[in-house]
């Protein structure tokens, strides 16, 4: 007597090559390597990208000086074209690992079974708690020199936040402005090796808290202070905290970095959890989002590789037509995990 198929349990048919998790520029790039493999790509994305706020980003050779919402939507115009890939506007509220398979529960309720799973979910920036921050950030409030130091060049600038990470990166701003003022938002905590740093530096410090900011619109002209003191100021700086934006890795049993809170995985993007892989801002500390692409490309090949030994052991590269599924006796995630 034969088994009844498990309701939930989807057809060789419905189960895809890959499931993508994060709709940025790490997975958009997997996506498109993905799919010209010919490999059935599925890619699910909130709409809510780390950069949403920024007003342009800088530092990727050909889009310099885009905004975050142009260079997404060209970068899903050119997926459109791959009858391999499907974009969805959707959130992933659940992961299930069970078979050699993963099946994504959507916030509608669909589950989608795919045999990889890439993580390209990013983080979420911690913005400080002070009055009229958003209403600057983005614009003329920054947390990467490397994305918006250009444009604030010779230009007096301040650094919000004295922790260790804020003090080294008001020491980096010095390439592009000297009239540069840390302001710590309390007690400075970095170290005593630092702290002597700044001074011969010459880097002016104000630990008074602040208050709030000011300015015209989203152009920031003033930093305000609790004791009623204020700087002038027309761009500042901060190094946030942050934390996964999706709950996902963990659940899976994902290790994390133990200094960046990054989800663990290595030079092939691989985590710990066979056909589970990671890329862009969820596994790098470089949060650029050309570096961000490029992992995902990077994400891509290993996931193509790990699908290739799977297929060939299987013999399913012989039988099977190109684009066509995969018999689900013969998936297998593989065992390229990271230790």
């Amino acid at each position: 007597m034969v088994a009844p198929r498990h309701p939930s349990r989807p057809s060789d048919a419905q189960v895809l090559d890959a499931i993508i998790i994060g709709g940025g520029p790490a997975g958009l790039s997997a996506a498109l390597v993905l799919g010209r493999c010919l490999r059935r790509v599925l890619v699910c994305d909130a709409g809510h990208p780390r950069n949403e706020s920024a007003r342009i980003f800088n530092g990727f050779l050909s889009r310099d000086g885009s905004t975050p919402a142009e260079f997404l939507q060209i970068c899903r115009d050119q997926l459109r074209r791959y009858e391999t890939i499907e974009l969805r506007t959707v959130k992933v509220v659940d992961v299930e690992r069970e078979d050699c398979r993963f099946t994504a529960i959507l916030e509608t309720g669909e589950r989608i079974a795919g045999r990889m799973l890439l993580l390209a979910t990013g983080l979420v920036d911690e913005l400080p708690q002070i009055e009229n921050f958003r209403q600057f950030y983005g614009s003329t409030v920054h947390n990467c020199p490397y994305c918006d130091g250009w444009e604030c060049r010779g230009q007096p600038i301040a650094v919000i936040g004295g922790n260790q990470d804020s003090v080294d990166l008001a020491i980096e701003l010095l390439l592009w402005s000297k009239d540069l003022v840390l302001c710590t938002n309390g007690p400075l905590t970095c170290n005593r090796k630092t702290i002597k740093t700044i001074r011969r530096l010459d880097i002016r410090v104000t630990e008074t808290p602040v208050s709030r900011l000011e300015g015209d619109g989203d152009k920031l002209e003033v930093i305000r202070f609790i004791d009623g003191n204020f700087l002038q100021r027309s761009a500042a700086f901060f190094s946030p905290g942050q934390y996964q934006r999706s709950h996902l890795a963990e659940q899976l049993g994902c290790e994390f970095c133990k200094d960046t809170n990054c989800i663990q995985c290595g030079e092939d993007t691989a985590t710990n959890i066979p056909g589970v892989y990671a890329a862009g801002n969820a596994s790098r500390g470089v949060q650029l989002v050309i570096a961000a692409a490029a992992e995902g490309m990077q994400a891509a090949f290993a996931i193509n590789s790990a699908l290739l030994d799977a297929d060939a052991a299987s013999n399913a590269l012989r039988d099977h037509k190109p684009g066509q599924p995969t018999p689900s006796n013969r998936i297998t995630p593989g065992s390229e995990a990271v230790n």
